[in-house]
């Protein structure tokens, strides 16, 4: 039995939970509506405040795919109830970042900015205080979806590992390699 698997998911109140006869749960909160299809072999219920997860049989393939789907399921509750959120800070000089509604402009040190379109779920902040990283700050009710573009984000400039400059997440611990030892 999976240890994930196993284990109910609360519904919090506010939060509505609907299953089609095409295997889709659709989650529904105050933050907006999820839905994610879910394999066949998994069977999903609502037991009286909770989500209950279920497999067909015992094969490794279900197994894995019981304890994929609970986990996901987890996510989209808490994420249409309380939400995700994912701080990065740009690291170096000159680096800078500014958002026009879901624009982010980006000045990381090439020849020219760096213009990324958001997707519209994601609600998007920058803040520029002196003596401070600048840092950018996103949004979302989809777990899935702010963390690629966060991945996204950072991969336009990758801290680099002498003097760590570049995009990283707030909290993230870096490994530096030692510079050049000088000569004899």
């Amino acid at each position: 039995m999976s240890r994930i698997g196993k284990l109910p998911i609360a519904l919090p109140n506010g939060v509505d939970f609907n299953v089609s006869d095409k295997n889709v749960v659709t989650v529904k909160g105050k933050n907006g509506s999820l839905s994610q299809k879910v394999d066949a072999a998994i069977t999903v219920k609502n037991d009286g405040g909770k989500i209950i997860v279920e497999r067909a049989t015992e094969q490794k393939r279900h197994k894995a795919m019981h304890g994929l789907y609970r986990a996901l399921l987890a996510s989209m509750v808490k994420g249409v109830n309380e939400g995700y959120k994912s701080e990065q800070e740009l690291v170096g000089v000159g680096f800078r970042a500014a958002n026009r509604g879901q624009l982010l402009d980006l000045t990381l040190g090439f020849s020219h900015n760096i213009t990324f379109q958001l997707p519209e779920e994601i609600k998007v902040t920058t803040t520029a205080e002196k003596g401070k990283n600048p840092t950018i700050i996103l949004e979302c009710a989809d777990k899935q979806l702010l963390g690629a573009v966060a991945a996204k984000i950072r991969s336009l400039r990758k801290p680099e590992p002498y003097k760590g400059k570049g995009i990283k997440f707030v909290g993230e611990i870096l490994r530096k390699k030692a510079g050049k030892s000088a000569g004899k």
